[in-house]
């Protein structure tokens, strides 16, 4: 319901001092439901998720589109997301994933000021009459619960 109502959503299309994007990591670990930290991009889980373990990737940079990426954060966001595809293998089982990102509000990006990647795992038989009669997703676990044993899964390097 936060979601839909919009709460905590940046009211500006550039405005970095309300981007939680750039919020995120200035907290803990736990505190900002961070996986996994690299040098030009960060792993987090979605506040609002699609599935248990949805993860985004995120540049710490404050930019809008992939075009705006340097090679340095491409390269980045494309090894960790090659990681939160193995550590949601290992972690839960995924049996496949949506991988993509949605540049602009029209596409459908909620926070379309600071680019991120999605990275949603997917199991046969994941949707249910949930999303259709209750316009809601039931998901099995707390997103701490689910950030822990993230981390834990992660590939060392």
């Amino acid at each position: 319901m936060a979601y839909i109502k919009g709460e905590n959503k940046p009211s500006g299309a550039d405005r970095q001092d309300e981007c939680p994007f750039c919020e995120i990591p200035k907290m803990s670990d736990e505190e900002g439901l961070i996986v996994a930290r690299g040098v030009a991009a960060f792993v987090v889980l979605n506040l609002y998720p699609y599935n248990s373990g949805h993860l985004m990737v995120c540049p710490y940079r404050h930019i809008a589109d992939y075009t705006e990426l340097d090679e340095a954060e491409t390269a980045e966001v494309a090894a960790l997301t090659k990681l939160a595809i193995t550590a949601l293998r290992k972690a839960g089982g995924a049996q496949g994933f949506n991988v993509g990102m949605n540049l602009g509000g029209v596409a459908g990006a909620g926070i379309a000021a600071h680019l991120h990647q999605h990275v949603v795992p997917r199991w046969g038989g994941d949707t249910n009459f949930m999303p259709i009669v209750g316009q809601t997703k039931v998901l099995p676990q707390l997103l701490r619960e689910t950030r822990e044993m993230l981390a834990e899964a992660w590939p060392q390097e």
